[in-house]
């Protein structure tokens, strides 16, 4: 064991996606979750819980010293535009004059964090004194896909001057979580952090970094 042998101390960059679909809400660390073992998002998520659970064991077994993050949805520039994620998929299409595609009548919540954020909370996990187990780092402020849709529309339209682009509505995804918020009292209190870029903010930096990605295939 190298990170024994080393006195290493090792990250473990979980997900909010190890709650499944909540039956509590917002989610702190100590919900054990609503997830579906046997589905198409069923490697992904039931990956992360098992990645989980190889940590506690070796810190239980071997005495490592494992951090476990639960990460939130987060984004930022350098995002690829076909990366499949919802904000980059939402600023692509916008700035393509596309329609923003919605699975679901748009209801689903999320809570989106900044990339710089989501660093900051991984380096006051990694430089703190807690262990104990898995703190969630995220922004607690809750959007619906809607808002997000809406947001991105306003925000792309302004920016490139053009007209809005509309929303069109596609069937659900099988398991797709219907809420998702995360509980931060357990990071303000050990880790003394908590997010501070809004989601306008983080919006328009990324749809700059975007708009910057396009102008640059013009020139070449």
């Amino acid at each position: 064991m190298l990170a024994k042998s080393r006195n290493i101390r090792i990250l473990h960059t979980s997900t909010s996606e190890i709650y499944g679909d909540p039956l509590v809400h917002p989610q702190p660390e100590s919900y054990w979750g609503n997830a579906n073992p046997f589905g198409p998002r069923s490697c992904y998520d039931e990956g992360k819980r098992v990645a989980e659970a190889l940590c506690f064991a070796h810190r239980e077994q071997h005495g490592v010293d494992i951090r476990i993050a639960r990460i939130f949805n987060t984004y930022g520039p350098r995002m690829g535009s076909s990366d499949g994620r919802v904000v980059s998929n939402f600023i692509a299409a916008a700035l393509a004059g596309e329609d923003l595609k919605i699975t679901g009548d748009g209801s689903a919540t999320r809570s989106f964090q900044f990339v710089t954020d989501c660093l900051d909370g991984l380096s006051s996990l990694m430089n703190s004194a807690y262990h104990e187990g898995p703190v969630n780092i995220g922004n607690d402020g809750e959007f619906t896909i809607q808002q997000l849709a809406e947001i991105v529309i306003e925000l792309v339209s302004k920016m490139t001057e053009r007209p809005k682009v509309s929303i069109s509505y596609h069937p659900q995804v099988a398991d797709d979580p219907t809420l998702r918020r995360p509980q931060l009292s357990l990071a303000k209190e050990v880790l003394r952090w908590e997010p501070r870029v809004e989601l306008r903010e983080g919006l328009r930096k990324t749809i700059e970094w975007h708009m910057s990605q396009g102008k640059s295939k013009d020139v070449d």
